[in-house]
């Protein structure tokens, strides 16, 4: 395609048997840090478009993918759809919903970035709109793909730690002072604030692990001198399956907690530190580039134990799994290819941000929700 508007690039269109062609809407944070290079590295993806219109980030872009196009702008996308063969929404989230629908009527195929909607009535009329057409509608919760949450769902699994009771999970960071932009301007409209952007993890990862909520407590604070928007936020949710999960996500925490800490009946386990995955795509690392990507160090695994604490050495160490982000993308290639599940449902987007409107409320109202 060629206009003022499109960077013209190799031809289009996916042959049977060639790679399946992504167009990426957004070359932000996440677009440029995570789902290009996991898209560019997977067996069947081609990133065929990126729609920036930003010079800087063009170029950014076209330093690393030189065989990429260009588009300002999505119009420009379902001009073209039958050269594609999926879209992947890494734009602001006041934009999933309006991209995601114009991607579905346009018959393509779609990934979006977490949170997909701002409601969950939102996130269920995407997902009737996809089943409608027969097209997949998935949504990037890379962190079921973190090292940890890999670790501790094998210890559940296999029932090591015996009924889990409490689940704690931590997403904390030291930021002191707001870094500004759409997720911290406290506009409704943005679906900014740590509760939608870091709660939406925690969330998603407590519900795969124990099942649906049947209660939800919160705590949303704004902590900050400037912060317009919650910044140090605790959630508390009881499943149908009785188990309670303690979730916190904060940028004011001067001294980081465990990522996870879950207690059984039979024992317990601790692991501090995050992920390594994000870090080195942020430092330009490329999965299979690495044949130790998303390993960590055994200074870093976690402990499981009964009765001890693992700050002075009690219990045994747990060998963190490896990380796999890129097990996402591929699964989704899978899908469209073989017909093979989708990775994350929009249904169960749905489901996680039921917890999250009911987290906003409980904290309006200092009230437990029922669901």
């Amino acid at each position: 395609m060629t206009g003022s508007t499109t960077d013209t690039g190799p031809e289009a269109g996916s042959a049977p048997g060639a790679p399946l062609r992504v167009a990426l809407i957004g070359y932000g944070l996440a677009g440029s840090v995570f789902h290009a290079p996991l898209i560019a590295a997977t067996e069947g993806l081609a990133l065929d478009t990126i729609v920036t219109s930003n010079p800087e980030r063009r170029e950014q872009a076209r330093a690393e993918f030189p065989q990429v196009r260009f588009a300002a702008t999505p119009d420009d996308l379902w001009a073209r759809a039958d050269e594609l063969d999926l879209v992947v929404i890494a734009s602001p989230n006041k934009t999933h919903v309006p991209l995601a629908t114009a991607a579905l009527k346009a018959n393509l195929p779609v990934v979006v970035d977490k949170p997909l909607a701002g409601t969950a009535a939102e996130a269920r009329e995407l997902a009737a709109l996809a089943d409608e057409r027969g097209l997949l509608l998935s949504v990037f919760q890379n962190r079921r793909w973190d090292n940890d949450f890999l670790t501790v769902r094998k210890l559940v699994d296999e029932g090591e730690l015996g009924d889990v009771r409490r689940f704690e999970s931590r997403f904390e960071r030291w930021r002191p002072q707001p870094k500004g932009g759409w997720r911290e301007s406290g506009d409704p409209a943005e679906i900014g604030g740590l509760l939608y952007d870091l709660g939406s993890h925690v969330v998603d990862q407590a519900l795969v692990l124990f099942g649906p909520a049947a209660s939800v407590y919160t705590e949303a604070d704004i902590r900050r001198d400037g912060a317009l928007t919650d910044d140090d936020t605790f959630i508390a949710i009881t499943h149908t399956s009785g188990v309670r999960s303690h979730l916190y996500v904060s940028a004011t925490t001067a001294q980081l907690g465990p990522r996870f800490r879950v207690l059984g009946s039979r024992a317990g386990y601790v692991k501090y530190g995050l992920d390594p995955q994000e870090a080195e795509l942020r430092e330009g690392g490329r999965p299979g580039t690495n044949a130790e990507w998303g390993v960590e160090p055994e200074s870093l695994w976690g402990r499981v134990g009964s009765g001890e604490s693992p700050l002075t050495g009690g219990g045994r160490p747990e060998p963190t799994l490896p990380g796999a982000y890129p097990a996402y993308y591929a699964a989704v290639a899978a899908a469209l290819r073989d017909g093979g599940p989708n990775p994350v449902t929009a249904h169960e987007a749905a489901a996680a941000l039921d917890v999250l409107e009911a987290a906003r409320r409980s904290a309006r109202e200092n009230t437990v929700v029922a669901l």
